[in-house]
């Protein structure tokens, strides 16, 4: 395999950091940036650096934000006695996106999945139990019809069965799950709005 000199195969291997990115990609995405006028690339690389030193983590939801708090739970307009449980900010908004829900959310930051070496201690599942309280009416569940997806969702919905009150009895939490109008195996992020919509509407109770 040929090698460019060093600063052009650097940025190539930095673009092959990218997932789904292989060889041939990043070095057309170099040879394409090789053309930006410098002050264009200064632009580009200052992105980056503004993206990863300005966004941060929402202190409730863990979405994606410029501030301690993002625009969902800031806003007191929205339902917050229903969370809807997703894997990651993608899906959060790409079902915000349809603008029929108008719950808060949860982001999980990703599933179990044993195989990657992922528990449930390494995503944010104690965190959405310390969120459910009196308020907290309806949970849906919103992970990926993946296996690791069902399973995430499987082991929630346990455990929310399991709360009880400060009387010691069971929370009356109504937990629903999406609608199979998303393929299986499929991802929240490239479902389309009709799709989304639908799913939300026919989510049905876990008994």
């Amino acid at each position: 395999m040929a090698e460019y000199i060093p600063p052009l195969e650097n940025l190539i291997e930095q673009f092959q950091k990218l997932p789904g990115v292989g060889r041939k990609s990043a070095t057309r995405l170099a040879f394409k940036l090789l053309e930006f006028p410098e002050e264009k690339a200064r632009d580009f690389a200052e992105a980056i650096i503004n993206a990863k030193t300005q966004i941060r983590e929402c202190k409730k939801c863990f979405n994606i934000s410029s501030e301690d708090y993002c625009n969902v739970c800031g806003d007191e307009n929205r339902d917050h006695s229903v969370i809807c449980v997703v894997e990651d900010s993608k899906s959060l908004m790409a079902i915000d996106k349809v603008k029929k829900y108008h719950g808060v959310y949860h982001v999980l930051k990703g599933t179990i999945s044993p195989k990657d070496g992922r528990g449930p201690d390494d995503i944010t599942i104690n965190e959405l139990l310390a969120r459910i309280d009196d308020e907290v009416e309806e949970v849906i569940l919103a992970t990926n019809p993946t296996i690791e997806g069902e399973t995430t969702s499987l082991y929630i919905n346990n455990l929310l069965k399991s709360l009880t009150d400060e009387n010691g009895e069971a929370r009356k939490i109504k937990i629903s799950r999406l609608a199979y109008g998303i393929p299986v195996g499929g991802d929240l992020e490239y479902a389309d709005e009709v799709t989304l919509y639908r799913a939300l509407e026919g989510r049905r109770e876990i008994l």
